[in-house]
C-alpha cells in the first residue's frame, strides 16, 4: 500500500478511484470486484457496493465497507469526502457515460491514472505463487488423466468438455478461460476454440487450458499427435519446442521482456518460421489470464524481468495448409534464473 501512496504523492493525486475488478480485489480481497469500488487513499480506504453485498462485504474486505442503495448516495458520499482534492481514476477502465458522471461532482478534480495498481501486481507474494501453483497442479492433472481420450474419432468439444468437469471436480473455480482444443488444419487458429470436428489419424492437437483458484489463474499449452505425423508438422513441433526451450533458459533477473521475445523469434527465424510466429511470446498471469508484463516484441519501452513475476513463453508457429504449433509453460521468475511451473506430460516427436 505504501508504494501506491508513494506513486499517488508523486502526482499530486491524494486519492484514487479503483474500479478495475481485478484490481479491487487485489486490494480488498473482496471477491465479487465487478460489483464493487475501491476509494483509495494514504489515510484509509474504503471499498463501495451495494446491499447485495452487505454480509460479504464484512466478512471479505480489508477495508471498510460504505454500502449504498442507489447509484446518487455514491457521489454524494464522494462529494462529501473529496471536495477540493485531486483524484486519480483508472482510464482503461472508465467509460465516458461514469466519467461524466463523476465529473458532474462539483469540487473535484479529476486525473487520469495508468497502471498504477497494475504496477503492484506484477510481483506475485508468496501467497500468490501459492494459488497459482496450486491452479496449474489442477490443470496439468487433469490434462494427463485426459490424454487415453485422444483418439482418432473423438471430438474436440469432448475434450474441452472433459477437460473442464475435471478440473471442477479436482477444486478449481472455473476453467482460466475457454478451453481450447484444436486439431489437424484448425490446430492453425491460434485462439480455435473447440469444434465438432472429430480427431484423425495424422493431426496434431493443440490444448490450451487452465485452471482458477481463487482468483488466481493458470495457463499452458501442449501438442500431442495422433498417430504418425507428416514429417513437415514434426520440424514444426521440434522447432517450437527448441523456442521455448531457449526462451526459458534465458529467463532471469534483469532480462528485458523484448529481448526474450526475440529469443525464440529469432530462433524460429532461422529454421525459416519468420511470418508463421503470430503473437508475442507471452505474458504475466495472475489475478488475470492476460496481465502484464508482456512479453512481446511490440512494447514500446523494454520492460526488465523480477524476483517473483510469473509470466508464459508460448512459442507458436501457423501455417493454414499445414496445422500449427504452439507449447506454453508457466514460469517464475526468482532470484537464480527461473522456475517451470509446468510439468504436464510434453511429448518428444
Amino acid at each position: 500500500m505504501q508504494n501506491l501512496s508513494s506513486q499517488l504523492e508523486a502526482q499530486n493525486i491524494e486519492a484514487l478511484w479503483i474500479t478495475t475488478p481485478a484490481n479491487v480485489r487485489y486490494l480488498s480481497g473482496f471477491t465479487s470486484p465487478d460489483d464493487a469500488s475501491v476509494l483509495f487513499t494514504a489515510h484509509g480506504s474504503r471499498l463501495i457496493t451495494d446491499t447485495r453485498y452487505i454480509v460479504q462485504a464484512e466478512q471479505e474486505s480489508a477495508f471498510p465497507s460504505f454500502i449504498f442503495k442507489k447509484r446518487d448516495e455514491i457521489k454524494a458520499e464522494l462529494e462529501r469526502t473529496l471536495a477540493g482534492k485531486r483524484v486519480g481514476f483508472e482510464k482503461k477502465h472508465m467509460t465516458v457515460a461514469k466519467l461524466e458522471e463523476l465529473q458532474s461532482i462539483l469540487g473535484i478534480t479529476w486525473v487520469a491514472t495508468d497502471g498504477l495498481v497494475e504496477k503492484l501486481r506484477l510481483i506475485k507474494t508468496s501467497a500468490e505463487v501459492t494459488l497459482i501453483r496450486a491452479a496449474q497442479t489442477i490443470a496439468q492433472n487433469v490434462l494427463e488423466a485426459t490424454l487415453p481420450r485422444l483418439q482418432a474419432g473423438v471430438e474436440e468439444r469432448e475434450i474441452a468438455l472433459e477437460l473442464e468437469f475435471q478440473m471442477r471436480r479436482m477444486g478449481a473455480e472455473a476453467a482460466a478461460f475457454e478451453i481450447i482444443v484444436a486439431s489437424g488444419l484448425r490446430s492453425a487458429m491460434p485462439h480455435g476454440s473447440a469444434s465438432s470436428k472429430r480427431l484423425e489419424e495424422g493431426d496434431l492437437v493443440t490444448i490450451d487450458m487452465g485452471a482458477r483458484v481463487q482468483g488466481y489463474h493458470s495457463d499452458m499449452t501442449r501438442a500431442y499427435p495422433i498417430g504418425e505425423l507428416r514429417p513437415e508438422l514434426v520440424k514444426m513441433y521440434r522447432a517450437v519446442q527448441t523456442a521455448k526451450r531457449l526462451a526459458f533458459e534465458s529467463v532471469k533477473v534483469g532480462m528485458g521482456c523484448k529481448a526474450l521475445d526475440a529469443v525464440a523469434r529469432d530462433y524460429l527465424a532461422t529454421m525459416g518460421y519468420t511470418e508463421e510466429f503470430a503473437h508475442s511470446l507471452g505474458h504475466g498471469v495472475g489475478l488475470e489470464i492476460h496481465e502484464g508484463p508482456g512479453v512481446s516484441s511490440k512494447l514500446e519501452t523494454e520492460i526488465y524481468l523480477e524476483a517473483g513475476m510469473i509470466i508464459t513463453l508460448e512459442p507458436g508457429v501457423y501455417s493454414a495448409d499445414l496445422g500449427g504449433v504452439r507449447l506454453e509453460d508457466l514460469v517464475l521468475v526468482t532470484e537464480t534464473g527461473a522456475e517451470n511451473l509446468s510439468t504436464a506430460l510434453e511429448v518428444e516427436l
